[in-house]
């Protein structure tokens, strides 16, 4: 323990299968009953980029707030075979099992996740009656059809009134020919948004879309990961705080899927969604300025229920 500090460090391993984990447990000399759960993106590792994930624990348990952050099976340090957010949520209900036994007084569970650590809090959080709230930055959602359209319109649409881009037309540094280019393949996945002929597609009463995989001899396609996002936000009852880059394309795909759909508007504006914009802020919130301002916005809703 740090003497100057009102939390400590420590470090842990648990098991999820036959593969062990690592993790790490800032504690607060007096732990509140509520814990948040950091649940790392990949490629990523325990401490986050910049330390983002260490900086965010430090700051929660000298507000009382315990924090476990730990690497995912063939992540960082995590033995086993990597694999994507959509399948660790085996990792995650172990390093909850691990939490609480680590804190015998935590009474419930935050997940916190950024990009596609947010989706895979949002593909969990309803499955463990342990998870109490959600916190999920800058969402992955991605979708070849929605990317196109996002750089439609939030890229090219601003690039064609940015001054900076005119002055190299004007001086004949710009590649006019390899622009035009990428803009008509953008274009072009826009328009053949159509589904394949294994898949057939069908609209549900609440705008969402349900795929259905044809009979055939290979495995059908994963369903879309937009309606699966929508599922596991819809199914959560608890409150979900946002943090949103509004510069960031990620950010931008997200929003572009959470405004698509009537179903998803509604849901969107539930009172137990609190949504939190950061104007200026990159992907992943890389300066001190905006990883404070995280971290203040997580503590501050963590209190507030």
């Amino acid at each position: 323990m740090h003497s100057d500090m009102p939390y400590y460090e420590q470090a842990l391993a648990f098991a999820c299968g036959a593969d062990s984990l690592p993790a790490i447990v800032t504690l607060p000399q007096q732990p509140g009953p509520r814990g948040v759960l950091v649940i790392v993106g990949g490629p990523q590792y325990r401490a986050g980029s910049h330390r983002q994930f260490t900086l965010l624990a430090r700051s929660l348990a000298a507000q009382g707030i315990p924090v476990m952050r730990f690497d995912a099976r063939g992540m960082g340090d995590g033995e086993g075979t990597p694999r994507t957010f959509e399948d660790i949520g085996a990792d995650v209900r172990a390093a909850a099992d691990c939490f609480m036994q680590a804190v015998p007084g935590l009474r419930d569970i935050v997940l916190w996740g950024l990009c596609d650590g947010a989706a895979a809090a949002m593909l969990y959080g309803a499955d463990d009656a342990r998870v109490s709230g959600l916190v999920l930055l800058n969402p992955w959602a991605r979708d070849e059809g929605r990317l196109a359209k996002t750089m439609l319109k939030h890229y090219y649409l601003r690039r064609l009134v940015d001054p900076a881009l005119w002055r190299k037309i004007l001086s004949g540094r710009f590649d006019v020919r390899g622009s035009a280019a990428s803009l008509a393949e953008q274009v072009r996945k826009v328009l053949q948004q159509t589904p394949s002929a294994a898949v057939t597609v069908t609209a549900l009463p609440d705008d969402l879309l349900s795929v259905h995989a044809a009979p055939a001899a290979v495995p059908p396609p994963a369903p879309p990961l937009g309606p699966r996002l929508y599922a596991g936000l819809q199914r959560f009852h608890g409150p979900v705080l946002f943090v949103i880059s509004p510069a960031d394309m990620t950010a931008m795909e997200f929003q572009e899927l959470a405004g698509s759909t009537k179903a998803w508007r509604k849901l969107m504006q539930a009172p137990r969604i609190t949504r939190r914009e950061l104007p200026g802020a990159d992907h992943t919130f890389s300066s001190r300025a905006w990883r404070d301002q995280v971290a203040e916005w997580t503590g501050q809703w963590l209190r507030s229920w």
